[in-house]
């Protein structure tokens, strides 16, 4: 009798231990399920993003190869006219410089060998589109048809707020990776308060950010390009990063470039990854600056004397409709904003 009770109790206890473990399976299967279908989304929105980029470049090279080859083949015939002259003519002379200087700010050059790569190949065009919907621009190759003209603003208007929201989206999973979870690791360790781990994590970063996204590509991007220094190559790194794009130095454009393709396909990995650590220093900032209190600092203040013209509502209420609570139309109270002093997660 007594077996008998003992193996009902460890039968009890037996299936006690398979519905909490069973439950802890649940529980965990539904924590893990957002999280899969946040990653899901987001692998979808990259690929989608990669296809839009390769439709871009094979649209672009599809347009605008043709319109290079037959600019490129109008300036070389006009060197060679202008070569078989017996004396040179000062109007002759303006004109072929003219041409030159106007196919040279398309990329078309004279200068180099025919057997040059093209501009509007496959990578090149993968290039100037990923150039186009990051805002970088580096103008040193544009659209020669307006054909290609209208397809440029068409696919910008819809590429430049895609990227935004791809830019975005990773940047909010990479906060907690590298802006949230290590400040809360700073506390831990060496029980600071919040706003002292926040700066001393903001420095780390833009320090590492400095040495990874700017150092180190300066050194392969001068020891790549011949004629670039270690100051051209950040140069080129600060303009690029900031979506400036001046346009003076553009990385797998010198003569007989090694590799171009895979290089064109380097500096844009490196100009998405560079623009995401970008956004996520902003990001970064922005919530260290709302955990000072330097964000309701600089806000305007409330203008107190109004005319009372303005305070006539625009449409007449009716009377017998009850008053709308009136705490909707005051102005937001900066102190009731959400702070960020929760920041140790």
């Amino acid at each position: 009798m007594q077996k008998r009770k003992q193996r009902e109790l460890g039968g009890g206890a037996d299936v006690e231990q398979k519905l909490s473990s069973s439950s802890r399976r649940a529980v965990v299967a539904a924590a893990m399920s957002p999280f899969r279908s946040s990653c899901g989304l987001l692998l979808g929105f990259t690929i989608f993003y990669i296809v839009y980029l390769l439709f871009g470049a094979l649209v672009f090279s599809s347009i605008e190869g043709p319109e290079e080859e037959r600019l490129r083949g109008e300036i070389l015939f006009l060197k060679a006219e202008f070569a078989n002259e017996s004396c040179v003519n000062l109007t002759a002379l303006e004109n072929f410089l003219e041409r030159v200087l106007t196919a040279n700010k398309y990329g078309v050059s004279i200068v180099r060998n025919s057997s040059t790569a093209s501009n509007w190949d496959l990578v090149s065009a993968l290039f100037f589109a990923n150039t186009l919907v990051t805002t970088v621009g580096y103008g040193h190759t544009t659209p020669l048809s307006d054909a290609g003209k209208a397809f440029s603003i068409v696919y910008a208007l819809l590429g430049v707020p895609f990227t935004m929201l791809v830019l975005t989206a990773c940047v909010q999973r990479l906060m907690y990776l590298l802006s949230y979870r290590p400040i809360g690791v700073f506390q831990q360790w060496t029980g600071w308060d919040p706003k002292t781990a926040s700066i001393v994590h903001f420095v780390v970063l833009l320090l590492m950010v400095v040495l990874c996204f700017f150092v180190v590509p300066s050194v392969t991007f001068s020891a790549i390009e011949k004629s670039w220094s270690f100051l051209d190559a950040f140069y080129f790194c600060f303009i690029s990063l900031c979506t400036i794009g001046l346009g003076d130095y553009v990385p797998g454009e010198q003569p007989g470039q090694k590799l171009r393709s895979i290089y064109k396909i380097s500096v844009m990995v490196y100009l998405f990854l560079g623009l995401m650590i970008m956004v996520l220093v902003l990001r970064t900032f922005h919530k260290l600056a709302d955990l000072h209190g330097l964000t309701s600092f600089f806000h305007l203040p409330h203008c107190e004397q109004e005319d009372e013209n303005d305070k006539d509502p625009i449409v007449a209420t009716d009377p017998e409709q009850p008053d709308v609570d009136k705490n909707a139309s005051k102005p937001l109270d900066l102190g009731s904003q959400t702070s960020y002093s929760s920041i140790n997660r």
